[in-house]
């Protein structure tokens, strides 16, 4: 994540990341839809 100097010496912080839960990807994907369903249905009431 950076990269710094400390008086004669080189520091380094690392970040650690995990990967999403099945659970919440479902829960993202179904919001995304819902969002998608909602964008369609707004752009066929305007035109």
């Amino acid at each position: 994540m950076s990269l710094y100097f400390k008086r004669n010496f080189i520091k380094m912080e690392l970040g650690i990341g995990r990967g999403k839960k099945l659970y919440d990807k479902r829960q993202d994907m179904a919001k995304k839809d819902a969002e998608r369903k909602i964008e369609r249905a707004m752009k066929d009431k305007v035109i």
